[in-house]
């Protein structure tokens, strides 16, 4: 009877052991009550009735991350290529993400293939190829709203890989070592424009430098020669100013040596054949003179009338 009992009470220890419950952190246990949906449990510890409550599903609130294989897609200009995608979500919503689909990861990438051939569709392959952001966006949008009423939010889609058919890889190539070329072409030829532009402008700025330096050296000549010019004329003038000082100097010399001798003789009180004598001296030294003209008084008749004037003019100068 003891034996009975102790199992009975080691059965309801394991039964009752059995309803308790710890949930994770960033987990969610879904519970059903005789096959439906009970309740919730969010992280902590819980009590579930035995046999009556089970846990139908534990669901990771986590963000997650789902990479799908590469999906045939068809462009608009019927070019066929392969794309791989990566999707990042998370559930939300424990119940709808129980309930609301079977087998959610294969209807998220179902979902995201029909998706991309749809956008891709109603794209050419150059523009495919660069405008991943945009083909993003819209596949992001696209799936939050399909997969809501599943519980799950679709934060972000990436295309890892996008890739076309060799030969279109081929020709890509060959564009691509083609506008390589051609822009290397065309920076050689600017910078041999840049190059010859360059010479050009140094040979002109040498040219006029020059000719601002001839035009300066032919200024710096002309004024060199003017100031030559006005030092000799300058020169020339004081020459002449100092002769005709000179010779201004020299006639009132010899003025005053004649009035002083004149003055003199005067003084002397000279008799008849003295004064004739001067006067025949003074007339010798006048007609041996340069004058063209010599004006003879009409005394001159006789040697008294001319040695008579002669005193008078010395007499005159007293």
């Amino acid at each position: 009877m003891e034996y009975i009992i102790a199992i009975i009470i080691v059965l309801i220890l394991v039964v009752v052991i059995s309803g308790f419950k710890i949930v994770p952190q960033a987990q969610v246990f879904v519970v059903e009550r005789l096959g439906a949906f009970n309740r919730e449990l969010h992280t902590g510890p819980h009590m579930i009735i035995p046999i009556i409550d089970k846990v139908a599903k534990k669901v990771s609130i986590k963000e997650q991350v789902a990479d799908f294989k590469p999906q045939p897609v068809i462009t608009k200009d019927n070019v066929t290529m392969q794309i791989d995608t990566v999707v990042f979500f998370q559930i939300t919503n424990a119940k709808l993400y129980t309930y609301g689909v079977e087998r959610p990861m294969a209807a998220i990438e179902n979902l995201t293939a029909t998706t991309l051939r749809n956008i891709i569709g109603e794209m050419e392959l150059d523009s495919t190829l660069t405008s991943r952001d945009t083909i993003n966006t819209k596949i992001t949008v696209i799936l939050d709203e399909a997969t809501d009423r599943w519980g799950i939010k679709v934060n972000r889609v990436e295309l890892k890989n996008i890739l076309p058919p060799r030969e279109i890889q081929d020709a890509m190539e060959k564009q691509m070592k083609a506008e390589r070329e051609r822009r290397e072409k065309i920076l050689q030829a600017e910078g041999e424009k840049k190059s010859q532009v360059l010479v050009a402008e140094g040979e002109k700025e040498s040219k006029i430098l020059k000719a601002e330096a001839d035009k300066q050296a032919e200024i710096l000549r002309a004024e060199a020669e003017k100031q030559a010019l006005i030092l000799k004329a300058s020169a020339v003038k004081e020459q002449k100013m100092l002769e005709a000082e000179g010779e201004a100097q020299a006639i009132e010399k010899v003025q005053t040596a004649l009035a002083e001798s004149l003055k003199k003789l005067n003084e002397a009180n000279p008799n008849e054949q003295v004064i004739a004598l001067k006067s025949l001296e003074a007339f010798a030294k006048a007609a041996d003179g340069k004058a063209t003209k010599i004006i003879i008084p009409s005394e001159i008749q006789g040697i008294a009338g001319l040695t008579a004037g002669i005193k008078a003019i010395a007499e005159n100068k007293d």
